[in-house]
């Protein structure tokens, strides 16, 4: 022990700033044998990296303490606490149509060169917005027959009868939908103004001369 605190003595001598030697005195502070053969100045440094080394391992089994639990509580991409419910694009914009899948088709068509991030979202807004419009005149045309389900005969009705879907679905043909109810007016039977009762007059035969 002496021969090891001699060395020690003799290397704090030569460099009396170098922190590793007050760590290997802090290594000797608690033999009173030791401390008699130290300085004012080399006892408080060595009291103070005793302290130092101390606190740094309190800190050290702390930190790898708090690694593990953090460690633990980090979910698979290394991220913090609980991992966030995903919110869709459809439910930010307050949609029912699937705003992403409406951005799959539209780069997989490849109709631009570039996409813009709004465009997808007013191409679902608009999509929805004609699919509940032939859906509400749809049913209207269901309940007028009175229908509990909506056939592509209703669907037909309710775009031919409407100027604007009809204009914007010229061009459309639906399906099983048939044709619209139309009779042309001559083929239709002519009303008989007169009454049975009154009696036509009987054509007179011409006279001999």
């Amino acid at each position: 022990m002496n021969e090891g605190f001699d060395r020690i003595k003799v290397a704090l001598k030569s460099s009396g700033q170098d922190r590793n030697i007050y760590s290997l005195i802090a290594v000797y502070i608690q033999r009173p044998s030791c401390l008699a053969q130290l300085s004012e100045f080399q006892k408080e440094k060595a009291y103070f990296f005793f302290s130092f080394s101390l606190q740094m391992s309190s800190l050290v089994g702390n930190s790898d303490q708090a690694t593990m639990e953090e460690a633990t509580s980090k979910g698979v991409a290394g991220r913090r606490g609980e991992r966030k419910k995903a919110v869709s694009k459809s439910i930010k914009a307050g949609l029912q149509f699937p705003v992403g899948r409406v951005t799959r088709y539209l780069k997989k068509g490849r109709y631009s060169r570039r996409l813009g991030a709004g465009a997808p979202i007013y191409l679902a807004a608009v999509l929805e917005y004609l699919a509940a419009e032939v859906l509400e005149l749809a049913g209207n045309a269901a309940r007028d027959n009175k229908k509990n389900r909506i056939s592509p005969r209703h669907v037909l009705l309710a775009v031919r009868n409407d100027d604007e879907l009809g204009k914007l679905l010229q061009g459309v043909t639906i399906p099983s939908g048939g044709v619209l109810p139309n009779i042309n007016p001559v083929l239709l039977a002519k009303k008989n103004t007169s009454t049975p009762d009154e009696k036509l007059p009987t054509p007179t035969s011409p006279t001999k001369t």
